[in-house]
């Protein structure tokens, strides 16, 4: 099974990347299962049902997500509608939406999980490693094809993370920072594994904002940076061949593409 995961798509450039380049990823990757990162889809903070129906209507079967979720009103009604948003497990809010998903894609039942960092984030419901245990606890025992979308600021964290699920999950893949990594790599247990994937918005930019705004704004001045919406798009995302029966991983490719 080959399941094709998009980094953290940022606003309207991120999503218009997306519907561009999908058609040949597909082409090229034959992916059973598309995943993006969403939690920056309308405007950079959050997910409004329009936002999201335009990554569903481009192909993209589950959208993860991230500390933004609940940014936008509009996520509860997407929640109680059913649509295929996973929020972080250890990210509750009061109980809205699910932490987990699990699909089922040619006959093979997949679960999605979703879990935020503790270091440099905003304070959460529950310690992640603690919360990862719950999430797998939850799954019943036929799931082998697992993944994990570990959505953290710090490099240690996320590191400690694959190494932890190192055997448990088929992937656990780093988002938030924006930043892409060249780290992938299958574990010894047979989790790929890659620190972030990186993200999908505009090139000339800082992490998808306007570069001399955050520029001014790291030099002490006030400025409000906007999301960066001239030039080429960017896109990171990761292809990982997972083998159906054990769940465990067979190769992890970084993708990276301007258009």
């Amino acid at each position: 099974m080959k399941i094709l995961f998009f980094g953290d798509i940022m606003g309207r450039p991120g999503r218009e990347a997306v519907i561009r380049a999908l058609p040949a990823l597909r082409d090229e990757y034959h992916p059973d299962l598309v995943i993006a990162n969403g939690e920056n889809l309308a405007h950079g903070a959050g997910i409004t049902e329009r936002t999201l129906g335009e990554v569903l209507d481009a192909g993209v079967d589950v959208v993860t997500s991230g500390n933004h979720i609940f940014d936008k009103d509009d996520i509860r009604e997407l929640f109680l509608s059913g649509a295929p948003v996973v929020r972080p497990y250890n990210l509750k809010r009061g109980g809205e939406g699910k932490g987990v998903l699990v699909i089922k894609k040619n006959d093979v039942k997949i679960a999605i999980g979703n879990i935020v960092g503790a270091l440099f984030m905003d304070p959460l419901d529950e310690n992640p490693f603690l919360a990862v245990d719950a999430l797998l606890a939850e799954l019943d025992n036929d799931i082998a094809v697992i993944l994990i979308d570990m959505h953290a600021e710090a490099t240690s964290e996320k590191r400690a993370m694959g190494l932890y699920l190192d055997g448990k999950v088929s992937a656990v893949l780093g988002t938030h920072t924006h930043v892409g990594t060249a780290d992938e790599q299958i574990l010894p247990g047979g989790t790929a594994y890659i620190t972030d994937v990186g993200m999908v918005g505009t090139s000339d930019s800082v992490i998808g904002m306007e570069k001399d705004a955050v520029i001014q704004a790291f030099r002490g001045e006030k400025t409000r940076p906007k999301i960066a919406d001239e030039g080429e798009r960017e896109i990171y995302a990761v292809c990982i061949d997972i083998d159906e029966q054990t769940g465990r991983a067979r190769s992890i490719e970084r993708i990276r593409r301007t258009i």
